[in-house]
């Protein structure tokens, strides 16, 4: 009896064990999507395509499983479903139209489809939707109206920059004008509404946005003033108004304005005077006021910059470079220094005494300056970009130059240097081997490269690391070799050496650059022949030696094939149908001495004779086949 009862409490703790798992897995099993966002997902994707992979609509399919889309469980009785909170599908070429169905996702907090090609009117149901607080739709095809009332109490960031919207905003290519934002937006931190057609001045509406952090605006057509409520905002990091016609005097509360880290003004039409206060909102770390028309110095007050970190002042018609470079040397944190298009025929200062501890970016091209490279320049040992491009600068390039660390752009084109190009060249550290830098890029700020993009376009790039290692040194008059020494620069992308003065042959070690993009030594007294080891250079896609004085044959392997005749011109080489060369060999061929002659006379009757035996063995062997074949016939 015992062991009866023991056996059949064992059975029962069996099943409910069992009936637990199955109720555990079924619940597991039920816990799904819920069917409205379902079907609000279902009318989504129809108008689109393609279709993500993995969304499949099928009965045991659950959305909350596919690419770009984020749930969270719903308080339900029965703990079943669960709703869509994120949809992000960035970059994915998606193209038709937004459904009205989105506006169903009502516990919807992410909305991104920026980078696509989605085209049409943004569906107004999306500006209902309480619950969201980051909507991008950015870099897009929209077209069509904003709705002029919007309900999103809940959020915070906003971007539908780069689109072709019209009409105002309460939001982006949008035109008209900007007016008051009607509905609740106050809990807004981030405002993109970059490279629209906004015109009219920027109304003062920026009270009814107490938490707005950021506000990107840069690329429109705005005029006037910056508004008091703007200039007065306790919250704002960020201010891009870049790329505007904003004129007037600047006033911005430095004393309220005491979280401001970014500040881009650049390329408006302020003309009065220097922003002396500017110093005194004591966080600005970067600062863009390039291409506005300050005529004058930079002011004293500059010295009292403590946090700034990087300054663009070029193309704002500024004087007194010596004076310049005195007060900001005292910015104790500056690393990042445009000066581009100032100080036009001026002298560049000599003075030991200058010092930038910090700096790694000095770019002062386009100015005219006379002068040399100043030795102080030797004391900012953290260097990584170096441009004095498009001076009148004379002397020899310093060797000095060469103990750079950290140095991987040098520009130093369009000047009227002499002497030989520095052998310490060949042992900067950057172009033999470079890691990558863990800077951040800087907020909102992007570097332009000219002179580099094939379709005459300037490259643009969020962060000077990004550049391409690149040695800048044509329109000069260096002389001397090409040393062999370049062969070690592996990390080396662009090595120009146009409109110089320099002889000997180019060297075969030059072969040894394995990240070469562009090679120019054309322009200059280059003799001998181009060497074959440059075929190894397979990623070079520039490619000049023309008008100096090479001859031979040109390679014929590698990258040689795509570059155009005009990289040749000016030359000795033999034509692309290497008739020139071929009419060279057999006059080679031709030439041989008496004595080479006699002595080979008797080898030259017994090949004779070998082939009048071959050829008489061959011509019998076709008779006999022929014959037998014809006999075979009949």
């Amino acid at each position: 009896m015992g062991l009866l009862l023991h056996h059949y409490l064992s059975v029962m703790i069996i099943i409910l064990v069992a009936v637990e798992l199955c109720f555990y897995s079924s619940n597991s099993q039920s816990l799904t999507c819920h069917p409205r966002d379902l079907e609000a997902l279902r009318d989504f994707i129809n108008e689109l395509s393609p279709k993500p992979d993995s969304w499949e609509f099928n009965s045991t399919g659950d959305c909350c499983e596919w690419e770009g889309i984020t749930c969270v469980s719903l308080n339900d009785p029965d703990n079943t479903l669960r709703v869509v909170t994120k949809l992000k599908l960035v970059s994915k070429t998606l193209s038709g139209k937004l459904s009205e169905s989105l506006g169903r996702l009502h516990h919807l907090r992410v909305l991104n489809l920026s980078r696509n090609f989605i085209s049409g009117s943004i569906p107004p149901s999306i500006f209902n939707l309480k619950n969201l607080e980051a909507l991008d739709l950015s870099s897009s095809d929209f077209t069509g109206l904003i709705p002029e009332s919007l309900s999103l109490p809940s959020l915070k960031s906003l971007s539908l920059s780069s689109n072709n919207l019209n009409g105002s905003l309460p939001d982006n290519s949008l035109s008209g004008s900007f007016s008051p934002v009607d509905g609740n937006l106050s809990r807004l931190v981030h405002l993109d509404i970059s490279w629209n057609r906004y015109s009219g001045e920027i109304p003062d509406v920026f009270k009814k946005l107490p938490k707005l952090e950021y506000l990107i605006a840069n690329s429109n057509r705005f005029i006037g003033e910056i508004p008091k409520s703007l200039a007065n905002s306790k919250t704002l990091r960020l201010l891009n108004l870049g790329n505007n016609s904003l004129s007037g005097p600047l006033y911005l509360n430095c004393t309220v304005m005491s979280n401001l880290t970014s500040l881009n003004l650049g390329t408006n039409r302020f003309n009065s005077s220097f922003f002396e206060h500017l110093p005194s909102c004591r966080k600005l770390s970067y600062v863009n006021l390039a291409r506005n028309h300050f005529d004058g110095q930079v002011p004293e007050s500059f010295k009292d910059f403590h946090s700034l970190s990087y300054l663009s002042l070029s193309n704002c018609s500024l004087v007194n470079i010596s004076s310049t470079l005195h007060i900001l040397q005292h910015c104790k944190n500056l690393t990042t220094l445009v000066l581009t298009l100032n100080f036009h025929g001026e002298m560049l200062p000599d003075d030991r005494s200058l010092h930038f501890k910090k700096l790694k970016v000095l770019v002062v091209p386009n100015c005219r300056l006379t002068g040399s490279v100043p030795r102080w320049l030797s004391k900012s040992t953290n260097l990584e970009l170096l441009d004095l491009s498009w001076n009148s600068l004379t002397g020899a390039i310093p060797n000095w130059i060469g103990g750079f660390t950290n140095l991987f752009f040098l520009d130093l084109s369009n000047n009227s240097f002499t002497g030989e190009i520095p052998k310490s060249l060949t042992k900067l550290r950057s172009f033999i081997s470079r890691g990558i830098s863990a800077e951040e890029p800087y907020p909102d700020f992007t570097f332009y490269l000219h002179r580099i993009a094939e379709n005459g376009r300037s490259l643009q790039y969020k962060h000077v690391s990004r550049f391409p290692p690149t040695l800048e040194l044509s329109q000069n008059n260096l002389s001397g070799p090409i040393w062999e020494e370049f062969g070690n620069l592996k990390n080396l992308h662009v090595l120009n050496l146009n409109a110089n003065r320099l002889s000997g042959q180019i060297p075969s070690s030059l072969s040894g650059m394995t990240s070469l993009e562009a090679l120019d030594l054309s322009n200059n007294h280059i003799s001998g022949s181009i060497p074959t080891s440059l075929q190894k250079l397979t990623f070079m896609s520039k490619f000049s030696v023309a008008n100096n004085s090479l001859s031979g044959r040109i390679p014929s392997g590698g990258q040689f094939q795509t570059f155009p005749n005009s990289s040749y011109e000016g030359n000795g080489f033999c034509d692309y149908d290497w008739t020139r060369c071929q009419a060279d060999t057999l006059d080679k061929n031709r030439v041989r001495t008496s004595d080479e002659s006699d002595n080979s006379a008797s080898d030259d009757y017994a090949l004779d004779f070998s082939y009048g035996v071959a050829l008489g063995f061959g011509l019998s062997f076709v008779v006999v086949v022929a014959f037998h074949q014809k006999l075979f016939r009949f």
